[in-house]
């Protein structure tokens, strides 16, 4: 099988690199991923999938962080007009991004692979110095950019898809291809999860591209640690007034959330793992005479488990709203992300390293002592579904060379490592469905 599946995933490189170009050059934030599902969705078809879409694969009611109907029918629009099917958008309306697809190959266990799909809110570099611009598939869209190796990650999903139709015979079960949208911000995994794209499933597999190795070649087979995170804003809203006529007519929403944000830091730890909490973001007034009326607040919570994090979380709302009593203003909590903890099996890291061992390009640097996570990642959510229902699951990453750190506007990796991520996710279902 090697030598076959090695000159298979060889001859998929000029069209990995084109997959990934054109992800690059037209990048869609989270929920607006219209072009790139659609694109997504054509081909699995074409190669013979059984394809879902919209809120066959999106529980609408779990989605979080999303923006306004208006924004989402103008990235609707610009979907169809850069060449997204109309029909296919068109049943995505509301954001309802996400792609699975199934190939069923007789009886046997599922074995799902997890790919997101979405772009950061960052304005792409535009000089020579960068590789993307310098061979013009640098991003169109001047508020987007790939600049997290999710195209490079769809890019190696759709090459999949097509590798493992030549061995649709050898293997016993179903391969079930998962394309997240939404997972900056950890926002995407729970609506797919809440529609029942795990059910079923037995092994889980997550792939990332340059996070934590920068070296050619390396690669780490699991992850542990993940943090479970909570991303939430808050408005407060009070009464506005002269502030120096009458002052005491006034409700101060400014007042009440810097009061937060000073106490939300000074939350007590957790004796069972680390916390995190961050005011990432406050907003707050109308002029420099007016008793502030209103106010908003980004903030996040951390937590080395899943319990840290909900007791963050809870003594959060404790502060908050405590502030907001203090000085007599309504406050609004908003859901805009979340995700769990969790940590690779150890089986399904192990067999990950006994598939790239064959593989040349990992001959060097296979690392498959488990790696510790430092930030969150909506796949902790996914994968921990699937090890509470009895099956397994790991986060790999694929090392590779960079030009800048992840959501930098410099941000490239080397292409040379499409192939074999191809090959290694490839040859890991192959193995375990055989």
């Amino acid at each position: 099988m090697k030598n076959d599946l090695t000159q298979l995933a060889g001859d998929l490189k000029d069209k990995l690199v084109a997959y990934r170009r054109d992800f690059h050059r037209y990048p869609e934030t989270g929920w607006t991923e219209f072009r790139t599902s659609s694109k997504i969705a054509t081909i699995l078809n074409e190669l013979g999938y059984t394809v879902r879409i919209g809120a066959d694969v999106i529980h609408q009611a779990s989605m979080m962080g999303v923006p306004p109907l208006e924004e989402l029918d103008i990235h609707m629009q610009r979907a169809i007009e850069e060449g997204g099917d109309p029909d296919l958008v068109n049943r995505m309306a509301g954001g309802l991004t996400g792609v699975v697809a199934d190939m069923k190959c007789g009886p046997g266990p599922i074995f799902a692979l997890r790919f997101d799909i979405d772009a950061v809110d960052i304005c792409e570099a535009e000089d020579e110095a960068h590789f993307p611009f310098r061979e013009n598939f640098h991003s169109l869209h001047s508020d987007a950019m790939h600049s997290c190796g999710h195209d490079g990650h769809a890019a190696v999903g759709l090459a999949l898809a097509e590798i493992l139709c030549h061995y649709k015979d050898q293997i016993a079960g179903t391969v079930r291809l998962i394309f997240q949208p939404a997972e900056e911000g950890v926002r995407g995994a729970k609506a797919m999860v809440d529609a029942g794209v795990l059910e079923g499933v037995e092994y889980i597999l997550g792939m990332h591209l340059g996070f934590l190795s920068r070296t050619k070649g390396q690669l780490i087979c699991g992850t542990e640690n993940f943090l479970a995170t909570t991303k939430f804003d808050i408005r407060f809203t009070g009464r506005p007034s002269h502030a120096g006529g009458s002052p005491e007519e006034g409700a101060n929403a400014l007042l009440a959330a810097s009061s937060a944000a000073l106490n939300l830091h000074a939350i007590t730890r957790h004796s069972k793992g680390a916390s995190r909490i961050t005011v990432g973001k406050l907003e707050a007034g109308l002029g420099r005479n007016v008793i502030p009326p209103n106010a908003l607040m980004k903030v996040e919570t951390r937590g080395e488990s899943s319990e840290v994090d909900q007791f963050m979380f809870e003594s959060a709302k404790r502060v908050i709203a405590g502030a907001a009593a203090m000085y007599g203003v309504e406050h609004e909590l908003s859901l805009m992300g979340g995700t769990g903890s969790g940590s690779s099996s150890r089986a399904a890291v192990e067999r990950l390293a006994a598939a790239a061992e064959k593989i040349e390009y990992f001959e060097n640097d296979l690392q498959v002592d488990i790696a510790t996570m430092s930030g969150s990642e909506d796949f902790a959510h996914m994968m921990s579904v699937v090890q509470n229902q009895g099956g397994e699951g790991t986060y790999c990453v694929v090392g590779t060379e960079l030009a800048a750190g992840h959501h930098d506007f410099y941000f490239d990796f080397d292409e040379s490592c499409l192939v074999p991520a191809v090959e290694l996710l490839a040859s890991t279902v192959i193995e375990t469905l055989s």
